[in-house]
């Protein structure tokens, strides 16, 4: 079932930056899907006008059934220094005016499901860089949204980690299967966590091709030494460079 469509979408910002051009995509309620492109292809913007922190200068975002509860995680974790893991995940929930038992009880759960267990009361200075995004994702996981958006959250990660958290990623998608739209500008990130890429075109953005990977769940980290993976790898790249050439 169609969760949204974005229908000829154009964004101009006041300082004249015309960041996304005509651009449409469709978004299938619990799918994968990730955005790929350039940096600077305003691919952040389509994620923020999707989330409705932005408004476009033309054509329309249309929800199927209205807007559901979405969770979003930025490039950078922008956790609260004075508070722990705990705290930082149970904000939105305190926010909403749950009760303070029932807030840390659905804190410390969504900190387990991103492998966080016995790191509640760690202050952010205690933790990781990858650790830090887990605490992001479980924070944006912890009101059980229907949508999750993310855009670029492991690009500051090296690669060992980043690893990681893709398969720990796809295993929450899995576990819960909210729709997920993850922003990227690595095709191998792309290829390894997602069931269809849209491939942009660099600023102003659109949507120039899609590709339907259709690899099998669950994607285990040998997935990503596979025959099957290299040649998805190397189509998505030929696309890629397909978009940067029709710029």
């Amino acid at each position: 079932m169609r969760l949204l469509a974005v229908r000829d979408v154009s964004k101009v910002f006041a300082n004249g930056v015309k960041a996304l051009e005509d651009a449409s995509l469709e978004i299938e309620a619990g799918e994968f899907l990730s955005v790929l492109g350039p940096s600077g292809c305003g691919k952040s913007t389509l994620l923020r006008l999707i989330a409705g922190l932005e408004t476009p200068s033309a054509g329309s975002i249309e929800w199927q059934q209205g807007r559901p509860d979405l969770g979003f995680v930025f490039q950078e974790p922008t956790l609260m220094p004075w508070t722990t893991a705990l705290g930082n995940v149970a904000l939105p929930l305190k926010l909403a005016g749950m009760a303070r038992s029932e807030r840390e009880a659905r804190a410390a759960e969504a900190l387990g499901h991103v492998g966080l267990a016995g790191f509640e009361r760690s202050y952010p200075r205690e933790l990781s860089g990858g650790m830090k995004m887990r605490v992001s994702i479980a924070r944006a996981l912890v009101t059980a949204p229907k949508l999750l958006l993310m855009d670029e959250p492991f690009a500051a990660l090296d690669e060992i980690t980043r690893r990681r958290l893709n398969t720990d990623l796809l295993e929450l998608w899995q576990r819960t299967r909210f729709t997920a739209v993850f922003v990227t500008h690595s095709v191998f990130e792309s290829v390894f966590l997602s069931q269809r890429i849209a491939v942009m075109s660099p600023r102003p953005g659109r949507v120039l091709s899609e590709i339907a990977i259709p690899a099998a769940y669950p994607r285990a980290e040998s997935f990503g030494t596979s025959a099957e993976y290299a040649a998805l790898c190397r189509t998505t790249s030929a696309r890629l460079a397909e978009a940067m050439a029709a710029a």
